[in-house]
């Protein structure tokens, strides 16, 4: 009986392994994201997070194909096989481990029981074994048992930024800018970029399918691949990852539509409460849940963070292709400040401003419009910044709205 037992295991082992060898074969290692080299892979224990469909697993097996033959020494597992219905990843690891293996790629760590004090055990028993994992943009590695959050490093990885789309297209490399950099010197970069590439020939395909970097696959079935991923995020990812009964996902739902054909706006939370069904206590755990999954953007004034109890400022969607995606008729000045913030608050914060739109790192503030848009609305404030569309150059105190998507 116990023969027959490790029999199977091996070949469910080997199937694992077949898998992982298969998928190494067909990763593509032609366009590789610039958010491989941000990641210091001499970490022995690295985490990276991030919302479904921004590209975490080919990533993964990128810098695998790229750094490693493969053999017995390096592995890659998705904790949604079947596998690890009837077995524990702490024994594959160990047996991997015993046999040699000296790198384990995990993916998917959030749809596994306990996988933080698992891993936390396996990155302690094994001190040779470099470990990565993924998991969805959901997980607070902060709130994980086992004190994860002494012993990992996570990054935090985002869609593509307008900058790495012209890249995919063109094949040209481009350099990022710092924040900084842009409002110092916005006509110097400006001219330097557009004697390479001309940015407003991207710009509207970017808003409507350029964030996903699985629009590669095939532009044509992206909006029905991209509403599956919003789909599955709202009736599997939260659920499972707040506890919450799968027959309440109608309720997000119903939530995120409402919000949807709103966008972006100062919410009325008594109104949305009435409107949608949901009480105004759930509602707002709703919202955080929505927020940390990487749907919606959730913007407050400064004196008001997201860890705040009150209302947030204003809520957008997370980025223009879900405002495409979701049939939203927004007008462009929603679109545009949906590019802006979405692009600006991956590496800085942003809040509402009581003056402009936007105040980001508590420093410049921004009023973002047309090409026709007048600066009387910043005359008199300091670090104030004019943000055009349709628009190369711009000029000291205007910068080109394109030029934000160039920050990473």
């Amino acid at each position: 009986m116990f023969l027959c037992i490790f029999v199977k295991k091996n070949k469910v082992v080997q199937k694992l392994v077949s898998q992982f060898y298969e998928k190494y074969a067909l990763v593509q290692t032609q366009q590789v994201r610039d958010f491989m080299h941000t990641i210091d892979w001499d970490n022995r224990f690295i985490g990276i997070k991030g919302s479904r469909g921004v590209g975490k697993t080919t990533l993964l097996l990128q810098y695998i194909r790229l750094n490693f033959e493969p053999n017995k020494s390096v592995l890659y597992v998705s904790l949604d096989h079947l596998y690890f219905l009837e077995n524990t990843l702490y024994d594959l690891a160990s047996d991997f481990y015993k046999k040699g293996g000296l790198f384990i790629a995990i993916d998917e760590v959030h749809k596994y029981p306990n996988w933080a004090i698992e891993i936390k055990n396996i990155y302690d028993a094994m001190p040779n074994l470099r470990l990565v994992f993924t998991g969805s943009s959901l997980l607070h590695i902060q709130q994980a048992k086992a004190d994860l959050s002494r012993r990992v490093v996570v990054y935090t990885m985002p869609g593509l930024s307008f900058r790495e789309f012209i890249q995919f297209e063109t094949q040209i490399k481009l350099d990022s800018y710092t924040l900084k950099e842009i409002v110092d010197n916005p006509v110097a970069i400006s001219m330097a970029i557009t004697q390479k590439v001309k940015p407003l020939v991207y710009f509207e395909n970017y808003l409507d399918y350029g964030y996903y970097p699985f629009y590669i696959e095939n532009k044509k079935s992206f909006h029905q691949k991209l509403s599956e991923v919003i789909l599955t995020v709202l009736e599997v990812d939260i659920p499972q990852y707040a506890s919450i009964p799968v027959s309440n996902s109608v309720l997000l739902k119903k939530l995120l539509a409402v919000i949807s054909n709103s966008v972006p706006f100062k919410p009325n939370m008594n109104a949305i409460s009435e409107r949608t069904g949901i009480s105004l206590n759930t509602m707002k755990n709703y919202l955080r849940l929505l927020n940390d999954s990487q749907l919606l953007q959730l913007i407050y004034v400064e004196d008001k963070g997201i860890n705040s109890l009150g209302k947030p400022e204003k809520i957008f969607l997370n980025n223009p292709n879900l405002m495409y995606n979701l049939g939203i008729d927004a007008d462009k000045g929603n679109i545009r400040e949906t590019f802006f913030l979405n692009q600006v608050h991956y590496k800085h914060v942003v809040f509402a401003s009581k003056t402009v739109d936007f105040m980001v790192d508590g420093r410049y503030e921004f009023e973002l419009g047309g090409r026709n848009k007048k600066q009387k609305q910043i005359k008199g404030l300091q670090n104030a910044f004019i943000v055009k569309d349709d628009i190369e150059i711009g000029s000291d105190l205007t910068i080109p709205l394109w030029l934000f998507g160039f920050l990473y």
